[in-house]
């Protein structure tokens, strides 16, 4: 197995994780006629595809039911969007944008695209590569919080068989922070 340069796994983690947190406070900075980037995500979904169950708006966005529950909330509170109760199962609830959503998306059409201010700058052939990149970490975090769960574990139980044996396994550079 090849061995990994330590200092260079840690300086990608870093930036990793800064540009996650630089992205989503970005984002949070941005509201449009008091609507969250994420909740014109998700009228911009329902106005391409119709209306939506919240659960599959849940999965495809990659929110949490409780981030769905909270956007619904100010969408309706606003005017742009309702919820619906599935005649067949209580249990089912969708979201439809209102006649007074579809007017504000038109409106703020030109705002909606964003991603010309974060990639406009690069070429296609960076695209392409970032695209690889991005593809490859989403693959790469399959499990893994598992797998580091299961490191701690695997450490831990080493550590109280032989107290010495991690004093051994260090490889951090600390120049950069790291979990």
């Amino acid at each position: 197995m090849e061995e990994k340069d330590w200092g260079l796994l840690e300086e990608a983690d870093w930036h990793f994780r800064k540009l996650v947190r630089r992205f989503v406070k970005e984002r949070d900075k941005i509201a449009i006629e008091g609507i969250s980037l994420p909740g014109m995500l998700i009228l911009n979904t329902i106005m391409r595809d119709g209306e939506q169950r919240l659960g599959d708006l849940a999965e495809q966005l990659d929110f949490t039911s409780g981030a769905i529950t909270a956007i619904c909330d100010k969408l309706e509170s606003l005017g742009y969007a309702i919820r619906k109760r599935s005649d067949t199962d209580r249990r089912t609830v969708s979201l439809d944008i209102t006649d007074s959503g579809k007017e504000m998306i038109c409106r703020n059409r030109s705002g909606t695209y964003m991603i010309e201010t974060i990639f406009g700058a690069f070429t296609e052939a960076e695209l392409k590569v970032q695209i690889d990149h991005f593809k490859r970490l989403h693959e790469h975090l399959e499990g893994f919080a598992e797998a580091v769960l299961q490191q701690a574990r695997s450490s831990s139980e080493e550590a109280a068989v032989n107290p010495e044996s991690r004093l051994h396994k260090a490889k951090r550079s600390n120049q950069f922070l790291s979990y």
